[in-house]
């Protein structure tokens, strides 16, 4: 009596078929689009200091764009630091830097601005999708001077945004802090500091 195999090449052809469909089952619809992304960072040296610019890239998630849709200020919170190349955990940073940003639709004028807090104003904004790309952008901030740094030692920037809860209205935080749509970070990243 003989053994059927079970990689018949009829089954393989069948599973080899089935598999992109599996796999976009297996996926949760929001999962790839929602997030915090550090897309850019470049660094320069202007008489002694250290400037930088940066691009983040904001796909906020359903529930916190139909917030923000509705009156809700979004505050990203940016921590920026400069850390020796290779540095322990336990090492200090040589610049630790929070960063507060906001977002905020205004229902009567019908237009979105972006600021930096401590503060009420900022750009306006016709469309949610330009003011997001605006938030995303930060340009020409003074990090360190350049004579603070050891000439023989290699730097970086550490860079991570997040969406910062505990400033959202107070309704709505227990709802945040349990649904993973509202946790959105982009996690730290590296990035070479050049002049």
């Amino acid at each position: 009596m003989t053994r059927r195999s079970a990689y018949h090449p009829r089954f393989l052809l069948a599973a080899l078929m089935l598999a992109p469909v599996l796999l976009l089952v297996s996926i949760p619809s929001g999962a790839a689009k929602d997030g915090l992304q550090v897309e850019q960072v470049e660094t320069r040296l202007v008489d002694d200091i250290y400037f930088m610019n940066a691009v983040l890239d904001y796909r906020f998630s359903t529930e916190a764009l139909e917030a923000l849709e509705n009156g809700v200020p979004l505050t990203i919170l940016v921590q920026i630091q400069v850390r020796r190349v290779g540095a322990w955990l336990w090492e200090d940073s040589r610049v630790d830097l929070q960063l507060r940003y906001a977002i905020r639709y205004k229902p009567l004028s019908e237009r979105y601005e972006v600021y930096r807090l401590p503060g009420t104003e900022g750009r306006t904004f016709v469309s949610r999708d330009a003011a997001i790309r605006a938030l995303g952008e930060i340009a020409d901030l003074s990090l360190i001077g350049a004579s603070s740094l050891d000439d023989d030692t290699d730097y970086e920037v550490h860079i991570r945004a997040s969406l910062d809860i505990e400033e959202l209205p107070l309704p709505l935080r227990p709802m945040a802090y349990l649904k993973p749509s509202w946790k959105l970070s982009s996690g730290w990243s590296k990035w070479p500091l050049t002049p």
